[in-house]
């Protein structure tokens, strides 16, 4: 009889396999058709943003929850669904809504992640942490500054980026695959 240890050892690294395929392929789809990979990530943003709007309106009328959140809750559906039809107007505007939305998030976690660093002196890789949150603030005011420039740009990164964690994953697949033979069965 196989235990559950051994059991997973033996599956695990095809779950690793099939995601390191998926990333590779994607990757590759991504690099070849960046144009149309911004479009879809535009589009899939815009359905993102209504899907959140819906579930945050349905969560406004909660009766759990204090007025002030609810009307916070209602402020912010309705304003995600208003956004996720924006981007169904056409292509360029969920890209450029896509970008800015990025690019704030960024500035934002820039921000905070340097004002965190700089005041704790005890975080690990303090120097880091201040290093990253620069570049992160940085990074955020050129997507706001050039959005769609920015994002093109982004788009192909994203694409190398992928590229280079399918390989690792599959590589990691097949090590695990290895590796998972040495796992004794259960007695």
């Amino acid at each position: 009889m196989e235990g559950p240890l051994h059991f997973l050892s033996r599956t695990a690294w095809q779950a690793v396999l099939v995601t390191g395929v998926a990333a590779l392929v994607l990757g590759i789809l991504v690099l070849i058709w960046p144009g149309a990979s911004l479009l879809a990530a535009g589009v899939l943003f815009g359905v993102y943003l209504l899907v959140s709007g819906v579930l945050q309106l349905v969560s406004a009328f909660g009766t759990h929850q204090t007025t002030s959140l609810r009307v916070l809750a209602f402020v912010s559906g309705a304003l995600s669904i208003l956004l996720g039809l924006f981007c169904f107007r056409g292509a360029m505007q969920s890209i450029l809504l896509l970008a800015l939305w990025i690019g704030i998030g960024w500035l934002i976690r820039g921000i905070t992640q340097t004002i965190a660093a700089v005041h704790d002196r005890t975080a690990p890789a303090r120097g880091w942490q201040i290093f990253l949150g620069v570049v992160t603030f940085i990074a955020g005011v050129v997507l706001i500054d050039s959005p769609l420039r920015s994002v093109a740009v982004l788009t192909v990164l994203a694409g190398w980026w992928l590229v280079g964690v399918g390989v690792m994953e599959i590589v990691t697949a097949f090590r695990i695959r290895r590796h998972a033979a040495r796992v004794p069965q259960a007695q």
